[in-house]
This record gives C-alpha cells, sequence and structure tokens, in this order.
C-alpha cells in the first residue's frame, strides 16, 4: 500500500522513509546500499509503540549517487521474516487504519458526505477480537447481486469478495459488505488487503 506520508524508520538503527507497506514487507528509502540477501532491523512507531521486524533485503536501488557513501540515497525492498514483540498485531491495527481512512474519504467524494467513522472503525476492529477459539475462515462472495458466505478452510481472496478469519463479528462484516459494494476496484483491494491480515492472524496461530 503506498502511503500519502511517508513513515519516519530506523533501519539498523539508521533513519530511512517508509513509502509502501504491506502485510508481507516494506519499501524504504535510505541513505547508503544495503546488500541483496542481508538482515536488516526495520523500525517505526504506531500510536507511540514500536514496531519492529528482522528483515531480508529483496532488492535495492541507487536513485541518487553522492560524494560518499552517506551521501548516497537508495530504495529497498524489505520482507518481514521475524516480527517482534507484538508487531503483527500492531502493524494490522496500523493498517487496517490507514485503508479504513482511504475508503471513507473515497465514499465521502462520491457522495459528498463527510462521515465515514463507522466504516473506519469496523476495518480497524477486523482482527482485534480473537476472543473465539474457532479455528478456520469465513468467505463472503457476490454472486448474481447477493452476498453469499461459507466456512472454508482456504485463505485465498475470490475475486467477487473476500476471505477473512471465522472469529470475526458477523455484524461487523455485514458493515464491510456494505462498504465493498459501494468502492472502487481500488478500494475492493484494500478491503481484501485488510481482509489478509485477518487471515494472517489465524495462520500463525
Amino acid at each position: 500500500m503506498k502511503l500519502a506520508k511517508p513513515l519516519m524508520a530506523l533501519i539498523d538503527g539508521q533513519n530511512g522513509l517508509i513509502l509502501d507497506i504491506g502485510i508481507t514487507g516494506a519499501f524504504v528509502e535510505h541513505h547508503g546500499v544495503f546488500k541483496t540477501g542481508g538482515r536488516s532491523r526495520l523500525t517505526f512507531r504506531w500510536h507511540g509503540s514500536d514496531i519492529e521486524y528482522l528483515c531480508e533485503v529483496i532488492h535495492t536501488e541507487v536513485i541518487r549517487e553522492g560524494s560518499g557513501g552517506s551521501d548516497m540515497v537508495s530504495h529497498s525492498g524489505f520482507r518481514f521474516v521475524q516480527a517482534v514483540g507484538e508487531s503483527d498485531e500492531l502493524l494490522q491495527d496500523m493498517m487496517a487504519t490507514f485503508v479504513g481512512r482511504i475508503l471513507a474519504a473515497q465514499r465521502a467524494n462520491a457522495s459528498g458526505e463527510t462521515n465515514g467513522t463507522e466504516g473506519e472503525v469496523i476495518l480497524a476492529r477486523l482482527g482485534e477480537a480473537r476472543r473465539a477459539r474457532t479455528g478456520g475462515f469465513v468467505t463472503y462472495r457476490m454472486i448474481d447481486g447477493e452476498w453469499r458466505s461459507r466456512p472454508t478452510g482456504s485463505p485465498h481472496q475470490p475475486l467477487d469478495g473476500f476471505t477473512v478469519a471465522a472469529y470475526e463479528d458477523p455484524d461487523e462484516l455485514q458493515t464491510l459488505c456494505r462498504a465493498y459494494e459501494t468502492a472502487d476496484d481500488e478500494g475492493k483491494r484494500l478491503i481484501q488487503l485488510v481482509a489478509d491480515l485477518s487471515v494472517l492472524s489465524v495462520k500463525k496461530r
């Protein structure tokens, strides 16, 4: 997910800016060059808490040469290898909030409304519950203009809906269905991105 405002971060203690972030990694601007295949620690903050991952450098590209290594600026892709502490949960909350804001803004622009609070809150709550020890997933699909849901053992996202953890609240998922109905293609992709975070919380149990 491309960030409207980059996030300040530390890579092995060195300053950087996160430009894009997803459930599996991040795209970062930084000084110097990292060796592809190497390991680094990426740290950034969300609501006063540190999110930290041990990462693998997938690719790196120099975008501005400098007179010395410290003047050189590069873009690097990092794959999340291992979360530190509650970083997985914090990342999920952060991304759900970002997606909720984007969808609320899209809906407001399309309808002229300014109140997108409900959808934003529902997205932020996805994955928070973890209240039931139910395993597996549930898939919601829009078929012939109607929503159909069924339990599934597959974590994959369908082309015409979304898949989430089976413990998510049904009432909140109905609200998510309504948000999906009015979303454009990019909005639907973002909803699936948050659904992937819910799915990931089950797979890591």
